[in-house]
């Protein structure tokens, strides 16, 4: 991207010192802020032109506050803790490390499903307690040959089925982008609907993202449809369950609760629990650590620092959230033209003339020597005739088409 100076990078949450360090060594000035909250970012944002947060909020506030901010890296996978749109108004980059925690994630899911069916928590407590409860705890149905059913088949939902697997269960899976052939590569049974799932699963693991279609996806009606005294775990948001009805599903199903995610979590890695009365209901609880582990630490830094790298070399950050994909601007004009200093300004000039937008534009250019170029745009607006006819006069033009 050209700075003069070095690139200011503000990072509101824990990052590994070797990623500091490797960051630094791309020529950035970093800041490390790990205990800011998300009401002390606006005030602490400052000029900061590229901002890390793991668990910290980003409200509109610290978006308008930030003067310089063009990228906001989200060191993990979901974005829900940031106001993208405020991001996207402001043309600020968000972008995520997705993926890099799969394995983090599933090995709790996995341990969470272990832990309602062996009543581990419940036995650990009375143990505590001086109680010695064998007969009761005793009791189990075990995983193995049982069904369990994956919601949402992303990276986490595909690293549990391989746990699973591994743990000799049957697997069936529900996402709306799963198709039959997918479904066969993956060794597991598809289902049409959640409902389906639900009623044909021993256990349940979610692995949804969480967006409005999600809001309370797994409702009274998905844990009516469910076994009783079925394993239910969640470790992907708590917004994607409706908690009240999850409560009505442990109390009259007997269905077995066990959960990372919850409605209202606390900020912070160290804060007081309200919910202490839901909590007690299930069969476990965990506060929200499933990404948290140190090789998920450790990948999930280094994609930020390549992020940051590949944001200063190409100005485009790779895992781009708020992008959109492909223009739906219906022309493309391509302008071959000698590669001068003046040429693309005197393009532009024409369009602008002509009230025409460029929702695209890319520039090659051909050979070692660079002599000749290639410019596409994307334009909103169909050039007539007549525009054409001044692009193609213009000095060091080559060639005008319009697709």
């Amino acid at each position: 991207m050209g700075h003069e100076e070095p690139v200011r990078i503000l990072i509101a949450d824990a990052l590994s010192a070797t990623a500091v360090t490797a960051l630094e060594q791309l020529g950035a000035k970093v800041t490390v802020n790990a205990s800011l909250k998300a009401e002390e970012l606006p005030a602490q944002i400052g000029d900061a032109e590229i901002l890390v947060v793991r668990s910290t909020k980003v409200t509109a506030a610290a978006v308008d506050a930030a003067s310089s901010l063009s990228l906001i890296i989200r060191a993990g996978a979901g974005v829900n803790t940031i106001d993208v749109a405020a991001a996207t108004r402001r043309g600020i980059h968000v972008a995520n490390c997705p993926g890099k925690n799969s394995n983090a994630v599933a090995e709790l899911a996995i341990g969470l499903l272990i832990a309602a069916d062996r009543n581990i928590v419940n036995a650990t407590v009375d143990m505590r307690a001086g109680r010695w409860r064998k007969k009761l705890y005793g009791e189990a149905a075990g995983l193995r040959g049982r069904t369990l059913g994956i919601v949402g088949l992303g990276s986490i939902g595909r690293a549990v089925v391989e746990c699973a697997h591994g743990m000799g269960m049957k697997v069936v899976g529900w996402s709306r982008s799963l198709t039959t052939e997918t479904a066969e590569e993956l060794g597991i049974r598809a289902c049409a609907t959640p409902l389906e799932l639900a009623a044909r699963a021993d256990a349940v693991s979610v692995h949804l993202a969480v967006a409005p279609e999600t809001e309370r996806f797994i409702d009274a009606a998905f844990f009516d449809a469910m076994k009783s005294g079925a394993i239910f775990v969640n470790t992907s948001r708590g917004e994607i369950v409706d908690h009240e009805a999850l409560g009505n599903a442990v109390a009259k199903k007997g269905i077995r609760a066990a959960l990372d995610v919850f409605d209202a979590e606390p900020a912070g890695g160290d804060a007081e629990f309200a919910d202490t009365a839901f909590a007690n209901l299930v069969s476990a609880a965990t506060p929200h650590i499933g990404a948290s582990t140190e090789q998920s630490a450790d990948a999930i830094a280094s994609e930020v620092v390549r992020i940051v790298r590949v944001y200063l070399e190409t100005g485009k950050p790779p895992q781009s959230v708020n992008v959109r994909e492909k223009s739906a601007a219906p022309n493309s004009l391509v302008v071959r033209h000698f590669n001068r200093v003046g040429v693309l300004a005197s393009v532009l000039d024409v369009l602008k003339e002509a009230g025409i937008n460029i929702e695209e534009m890319e520039n090659t250019i051909f050979g070692g020597e660079g002599v000749a170029a290639s410019c596409t745009l994307r334009l909103d607006e169909r050039p007539t005739p007549q525009v054409v006819a001044r692009l193609r006069e213009a000095d060091n033009i080559i060639q005008v088409s319009l697709k």
